[in-house]
């Protein structure tokens, strides 16, 4: 069954940059669709950019213009660009696989399973 594994987060000052990584093992992510969701302190879990395995994409319109997801079905891998990142964007970030939905939907969606997740603090 395939497994997600995400990586990448750390600390960074307001307007910085991070990548985080979303990576399958045991199984090929080709065609699996793959979101990103964020849980800011406090807050329900949101996705804030998901991507189809035909490459059509959705974004928060918290994230539109700084964040952009992409897929490397080589590496079994969709990552997460993150730039010019704003204190806001704090948070634990998680990723999650769709067979179905599109990217606007898969979004949208509520999820059960989740991974360890990978922290992201934006911070002075």
């Amino acid at each position: 069954q395939l497994q997600l594994v995400e990586s990448g987060g750390g600390l960074v000052q307001p307007g910085g940059s991070l990548r985080l990584s979303c990576t399958a093992s045991r199984s090929s992510l080709d065609y699996y669709g793959v979101g990103w969701f964020r849980q800011a302190p406090g807050k329900e879990r949101a996705g804030v950019a998901c991507v189809t395995n035909g490459g059509s994409t959705y974004y928060a319109e918290s994230v539109k213009g700084r964040f952009t997801i992409s897929r490397d079905n080589l590496k079994n891998t969709v990552f997460l660009q993150m730039d010019n990142l704003k204190e806001e964007d704090t948070g634990v970030y998680y990723c999650v696989k769709e067979t179905y939905l599109g990217a606007q939907a898969m979004c949208r969606s509520t999820y059960t399973s989740w991974g360890q997740g990978t922290q992201v603090t934006v911070s002075q």
